[in-house]
């Protein structure tokens, strides 16, 4: 069973009187089936939404909400490198989390992908994601079967340096 479901351009950051306003992005989506919980072990998702509740300050169910996102949006960037995708500025978190958690996240990148998932940030001067990209992520992950918390999606994270790869030239390195 599938459902499709039509999401007006300007959502993701077309303005009025601009051309894109009349796109309308079209997304065929298998009802949601799955979780991003469901890719990680109780024990480990739990160590990962205290770290988010610790270092974050995120109360208990947004942590939860964030982790699972994150982990139904890298499950999908592991699996779909034909067109870039885009963590939301809520869902960023997430990832960077699981990152921190250096073992766990290489193991579970091998295991999922049979390779280390990067986390790149843009290229060139600072500025938000993608709006288009952010679009895409979240029809990609819905036609994977997961379920999408569009609250968390609303706008593209801005990962530029130093924002995320203010430690050095890690970022995208092998």
């Amino acid at each position: 069973m599938s459902a499709t479901c039509l999401i007006p351009a300007e959502r993701f950051g077309h303005s009025r009187g601009h051309a894109a306003d009349r796109t309308v992005i079209a997304a065929t989506a298998p009802v949601a089936v799955r979780t991003g919980r469901s890719l990680v072990d109780d024990e480990l998702f739990g160590r990962l939404v205290a770290f988010l509740m610790e270092h974050e300050k995120r109360p208990r169910p947004m942590a939860e909400r964030v982790m699972d996102q994150a982990l139904a949006f890298l499950w999908m960037s592991g699996h779909r490198q034909d067109v870039p995708l885009s963590p939301s500025t809520d869902v960023d978190p997430g990832w960077h989390t699981f990152m921190l958690h250096t073992r766990e996240y290489a193991g579970w990148c091998q295991e999922q992908f049979g390779r280390f998932l990067h986390h790149n940030p843009f290229e060139g001067p600072l500025r938000p994601r993608d709006a288009i990209a952010l679009g895409r992520t979240i029809a990609a992950i819905e036609a994977a079967g997961f379920t999408v918390d569009h609250e968390l999606w609303g706008t593209a994270a801005e990962c530029n340096p130093p924002a995320c790869c203010g430690d050095g030239g890690g970022c995208g390195s092998n």
